[in-house]
């Protein structure tokens, strides 16, 4: 492997570590419902982290936005638009197939396409390209064999639910959450812009990320701010506890804009095939970040050891992906 590329690597598993733990600080959440802590999160996510973080580090921020043309605003703030329906129909289709399955259909189909796209339209050689697909083959067995092993926890619940609409759902929320991916692969000429005013260039797409998350705030804070008004839980807010509350929400916001920023600094240093092979690896540190962590939070206490050893079994595929997306990297 090429050692240039070392440091992308260290910093797109970074990014996948972030990904992966950010949401569980919603465990110890008592009192709260989804939306209580969902809006907080959107908030701090969304729309606060990613401005303050492109004010530090991008001179003459607002000089990018005004030098840039308006089809790269209006196609950058498209994908975002399609990144954030991708966030409610992962609710949708993970409510009717349940967890296990939800995930490994939605996070495959969003490795694969953020993955595939970005490799096609940028060119890569045949050796490459192959390794790539291979590794992302193994990826995607990984992520399925992971999801599946947890199955165990909803077949009583999920039984009478329709799989067909369900399965559409999950495919529908993976492409949709690639758009993130593509509006970061293909958002070039905000990153350009900021460059040329002076951002380093490991820096240079936080001008991009404020673009890309704006829709996924209005969004999302839409829809919580919807639940509030539906389910009158806006009054959990003047609950006992709720300063405790309120600050892990603003921790799941930090981490979950960590590693977005960490992931931008990262794919940049693995070069043309950046965006190719950094999703992949930040969607499999994601999983196994998410696994492992339920595994020590007890999630996993009861399983039968069958669905242990599926687990198990699916962890080293996704770290085989990971290490094979690196060697079809090297020089």
């Amino acid at each position: 492997m090429n050692s240039a590329i070392l440091p992308g690597l260290a910093l797109v598993l970074l990014a996948g570590a972030f990904q992966g733990s950010f949401l569980f600080p919603s465990k110890y959440m008592k009192g709260w419902k989804w939306e209580n802590y969902w809006l907080i999160f959107a908030v701090t996510a969304y729309l606060i982290c990613p401005w303050l973080v492109a004010a530090a580090t991008i001179p003459r921020l607002a000089e990018v936005y005004v030098g840039i043309s308006g089809g790269a605003i209006l196609s950058t703030i498209l994908f975002g638009m399609a990144w954030g329906a991708g966030a409610l129909t992962f609710g949708l289709g993970v409510d009717a197939v349940g967890l296990a399955l939800g995930f490994a259909v939605i996070l495959g189909v969003a490795a694969t396409a953020g993955a595939v796209i970005p490799l096609m339209t940028q060119g890569a050689d045949a050796r490459q390209t192959m390794l790539t697909a291979l590794a992302l083959a193994i990826m995607l067995a990984g992520v399925g064999v992971c999801s599946f092993a947890g199955r165990w926890k909803e077949t009583a619940d999920t039984g009478g639910r329709s799989y067909g609409r369900g399965i559409a759902l999950c495919v529908t929320s993976g492409l949709l959450s690639a758009c993130g991916n593509l509006g970061f692969a293909f958002g070039g000429e905000v990153s350009a812009r900021a460059q040329s005013l002076g951002a380093d260039a490991q820096l240079a797409g936080n001008a991009l990320w404020t673009l890309l998350t704006l829709p996924l705030f209005l969004l999302n804070a839409g829809y919580a701010i919807y639940l509030l008004s539906k389910n009158k839980s806006a009054g959990n807010y003047r609950a006992s506890g709720s300063c405790r509350m309120l600050f892990l929400g603003i921790v799941m916001g930090v981490a979950w804009m960590a590693g977005i920023s960490i992931y931008g600094m990262g794919a940049r240093r693995l070069g043309p095939l950046g965006p190719s092979l950094g999703w992949g690896i930040l969607m499999s540190t994601m999983v196994l970040v998410a696994n492992v962590l339920g595994v020590v939070s007890g999630e996993w206490k009861g399983a039968p050891r069958r669905a242990t050893r599926q687990l198990l079994f699916g962890l080293a595929l996704l770290l085989v992906a990971i290490a094979g997306l690196g060697y079809a990297n090297r020089a």
